[in-house]
C-alpha cells in the first residue's frame, strides 16, 4: 500500500477469462465460451467501481486524504466530456452500458452460426437471420462467414429459439455472390420483407471485394427472391476512400420517409481493425442507394449496430476502436455518448420500432449476438443494463 495518487486509463480492449488451474500462463482466453461467468464477474467489478470509484466517477465509499480536485479536469483519452458526465438521454431513454447473456442457439461442433441480423416480431413469433457454415472441404478459413449461407430461426418469447432452415443461398455459377452470402439484416417496408446480405464471388481471398445484395419476400418465412443479378451497394472506385475494398454488414433506419442503409467499409490495403461506418440513402427499399455526399466515414467500428433513438440514430461499435455508444441527431454527425462494458459481438438489435417512424422510440433493450466455443460460433441473446 502506498500514498494516494492519480492514474488514468481508457478501459480494456477486450474481456479476458482464464482457467488458472489448467492454464497458468494465461494463453487461452475463455471469455467467449463462458459469457455467463463473464457477466457474473462484471457485476462484481461494477459493484466495486461504484464503491471505490474509477477514472470517471467518485465511489460512494471513497475517502480523500490529498489536496486538489477529486476528478481529473483533463481527460485526454476521451473525445469529449460526455462519457464522464451522467448519461444523456437524447429523447430515447438511457443508453446501454453493460450486458448480460444467455444461449439462444446452442453450440454445435463443426457448425458456425454467426453475425445475426436485427430481430423483428411478427404476430406471436420473433425472427432472426444469420450466417451459417459447416466445417469441411472448400470452406474458407472456418469459422469465417465468407463461405456461408443465410439461415433463420424463430422464437415464441425471444428466449427459446428454433432453427427453421435456409433463407438465402449462394448465387449460381459466375454470380457476384457465388462463393458465399453472409452478415444478413432485415428491413420491413411497404408490406414486404427485405433481407440484405454481403456476398463474395468465387475465388475469394483476403483481397476480394465484398458487396451488398438483397432479397425480398411477402412473408418472414419466405420464399425469398433475390433482387436481380447485381448488388445494391458496391465499394468505391477511388482507392483512397474508406470503402474502396469492402462494403458489408447493412443495418437500417427509416428517416424522413427514406431508407438509410448504414454499412461498414474498408479501404484497400487496410486491416479489419481500420473499418469505419458509412451510410447510403434511398427513396425505396430496393434502391438505388446513394452514398451520402463524398463517401466519408461516420465513425470507427468493425461490428456496428444502429437503432432509432429519440429523434436521432444511436450506434454501438464493438470490435474496432473504443467500445462506445454513439449518437447523431441528424443520423450523420455521430458523437460519443457513453462507454460500454462487456459488449456483445456482432450484435443485432430487437427492433421494437419495426422500422416505423411513428412508433415510440423505446431505445435498445435486447438483441442477438454470437459467442465462440471450441473453434465454432453460436448465437447468444444479450440484454441491456
Amino acid at each position: 500500500m502506498g500514498w494516494s495518487g492519480r492514474f488514468y486509463g481508457s478501459g480494456v480492449d477486450r474481456i479476458e477469462l482464464y482457467d488458472l488451474d489448467a492454464d497458468a500462463a494465461e494463453t487461452h482466453n475463455l471469455a467467449d465460451q463462458h459469457p455467463e461467468v463473464v457477466s457474473r464477474l462484471m457485476k462484481l467489478v461494477e459493484a466495486g467501481r461504484a464503491d471505490l470509484g474509477d477514472y470517471d466517477r467518485i465511489g460512494k465509499g471513497a475517502r480523500f486524504f490529498d489536496e486538489g480536485p477529486r476528478r481529473p479536469e483533463s481527460r485526454p483519452w476521451l473525445p469529449d466530456d460526455s462519457m464522464a458526465a451522467p448519461q444523456r438521454m437524447d429523447g430515447g431513454g438511457a443508453y446501454p452500458h453493460d450486458f448480460t447473456y444467455r444461449v439462444a442457439l446452442a453450440h454445435e461442433a463443426g457448425v458456425t452460426r454467426r453475425d445475426p441480423s436485427d430481430v423483428i416480431q411478427v404476430g406471436g413469433q420473433y425472427y432472426v437471420w444469420y450466417s451459417k457454415v459447416e466445417k469441411g472441404p472448400g470452406v474458407w478459413e472456418y469459422p469465417s462467414g465468407y463461405s456461408a449461407d443465410v439461415w433463420y430461426a424463430t422464437s415464441p418469447d425471444g428466449l427459446s429459439w428454433s432453427e427453421k432452415g435456409k433463407a438465402v443461398g449462394k448465387g449460381g455459377q459466375g454470380a457476384w455472390d457465388e462463393h458465399g452470402v453472409f452478415t444478413p439484416n432485415i428491413l420491413v417496408a411497404k408490406g414486404k420483407y427485405y433481407l440484405f446480405y454481403t456476398g463474395v464471388a468465387k475465388g475469394h481471398s483476403r483481397e476480394t471485394p465484398t458487396r451488398i445484395g438483397a432479397a425480398q419476400s411477402a412473408a418472414p418465412d419466405g420464399p425469398w427472391e433475390k433482387l436481380g443479378q447485381k448488388p445494391v451497394l458496391v465499394p468505391s472506385d477511388d482507392p483512397a476512400r474508406f470503402d474502396s475494398m469492402r462494403v458489408d454488414d447493412a443495418a437500417f433506419v427509416v428517416r424522413g420517409g427514406k431508407y438509410w442503409l448504414y454499412y461498414k467499409g474498408r479501404q484497400q490495403g487496410r486491416s479489419p481493425g481500420e473499418t469505419k461506418m458509412g451510410v447510403a440513402i434511398a427513396d425505396h427499399p430496393t434502391g438505388p442507394y446513394v452514398k451520402h455526399g463524398e463517401p466519408t466515414p461516420l465513425h470507427p467500428g468493425h461490428e456496428v449496430m444502429v437503432w432509432p433513438h429519440g429523434k436521432g440514430v444511436a450506434s454501438l461499435a464493438t470490435a474496432a476502436g473504443p467500445r462506445r455508444v454513439y449518437f447523431a441527431s441528424d443520423g450523420l454527425a455521430f458523437e460519443v455518448r457513453h462507454p460500454v462494458a462487456n459488449p456483445p459481438r456482432a450484435p443485432g438489435a430487437f427492433r421494437n420500432d419495426r422500422f416505423d417512424e411513428t412508433a415510440p422510440r423505446e431505445g435498445l433493450q435486447w438483441g442477438i449476438g454470437h459467442a465462440s466455443q471450441e473453434g465454432d460460433l453460436y448465437l447468444v441473446r444479450f440484454d441491456c443494463n
